[in-house]
């Protein structure tokens, strides 16, 4: 069974890159978080009008992401308007030049409840490069309102780009894994963060992996029954030309985040400009790998693990409909009833709109 939805669709606009933001469900109600624009000049990649911002968008279903209605995204966004998107809008328009930590992001006081399932966390930032902030919101009413912006610190390093990724690890325990800006001030390595009072404070933990030539950003983690951390990385060569290549590595740790090794590559090619992983676990235990791949025929993809990891099946094509390579950027969960619901952007052509798509499956 494969059913695809549109999940928000509005003409001339360009909605994309769910992976920057969260996807939440409680039995049949699910929440997929967004970015909003409108539609420009056919760039390398993007079709984006960079004149107008990028703004926060949600979109709720009742019926477990069969149909779906758009709300606001309600939280508030330091220095601008555009929600992690600086990269996507003209400078007058980016919020890193007007942040100041101090006085627009704040110091956690209620602690997080991570084993909580009403309580859920989104990670957001300015940009990519060279001294970009990041911080986090919370929710404890299904994503109704937002809590925040609440400071991560910067950890001496040049910039955080942060997404989100966090793995629990008890009630006010849990790992952020985040991308860094290299030591060269360009675009990234991850790392590892951990709270144990509930997100007040942070410590760092570590670096995923060496720095890379390219970029190793985006991460997607998953805790293991047998206690290990598995973390899937979406990778890139340097460059933006016909020769550049993207993939997706695979790291482990055994000793919650303080080290990991690679396990080498789950997906050898992600097509043009690469595509981010997500990580899940299905009821009978088997991990579940959704990606975007943006070569032809472009569309979106899946494989499953039945040995935590150690090993990949072949891609199961969930669509290769597209037009072109600008889509992907998913976001997945399973349902109570063992169906995945994969969320992502889409288009059918260059001189299409860009807009939120899911896919319903059962791997």
């Amino acid at each position: 069974m494969i059913e695809h939805v549109e999940v928000y669709r509005v003409p001339g606009e360009y909605a994309a890159w769910p992976a920057n933001y969260g996807l939440w469900a409680w039995d049949d109600e699910v929440v997929a978080i967004f970015s909003q624009g409108f539609r420009g000049r056919q760039e390398n990649l993007h079709a984006r009008d960079m004149t107008r911002p990028f703004v926060g968008k949600q979109a709720r279903s009742h019926d477990a992401g069969r149909t779906w209605i758009s709300e606001p995204f309600t939280g508030s966004i330091p220095g601008g308007a555009s929600l992690s998107g600086d990269e996507h809008v003209i400078g007058a328009l980016q919020c890193q030049p007007n942040i100041e930590t101090e006085r627009d992001l704040f110091p956690l006081d209620t602690p997080i409840d991570f084993l909580d399932p009403e309580t859920i966390v989104m990670c957001a930032r300015t940009g990519l490069g060279e001294g970009s902030v990041s911080w986090f919101y919370v929710s404890r009413d299904r994503a109704r309102t937002w809590q925040g912006p609440y400071r991560f610190g910067d950890f001496g390093l040049r910039g955080i780009s942060a997404r989100t990724d966090i793995v629990p690890l008890g009630q006010h325990d849990a790992l952020f894994l985040l991308t860094a800006v290299k030591s060269n001030g360009k675009e990234g390595r991850v790392f590892c963060l951990r709270t144990r009072d509930g997100g007040r404070s942070f410590t760092f933990e570590s670096f995923v992996g060496e720095e890379p030539d390219g970029y190793a950003i985006m991460p997607a983690s998953l805790k293991l029954p047998d206690g290990s951390i598995l973390s899937l990385v979406r990778c890139s060569t340097p460059g933006k030309g016909p020769d550049r290549k993207a993939w997706i590595e695979q790291y482990r740790s055994t000793d919650d985040g303080k080290s990991w090794t690679l396990e080498g590559r789950v997906v050898d090619n992600t097509g043009y400009g690469g595509n981010p992983p997500t990580l899940s676990s299905l009821p009978d235990e088997r991990l579940l790998l959704v990606y975007g791949f943006r070569d032809a025929p472009y569309g979106i993809r899946a494989r499953t693990s039945d040995d935590g990891g150690k090993s990949w099946s072949r891609d199961l094509i969930l669509r290769e409909d597209a037009g072109m390579s600008d889509l992907g950027y998913p976001r997945t969960i399973v349902l109570g009833t063992g169906t995945a619901l994969t969320v992502y952007y889409y288009n059918h052509g260059a001189e299409t709109d860009r807009y939120i798509a899911g896919t319903l499956f059962r791997p």
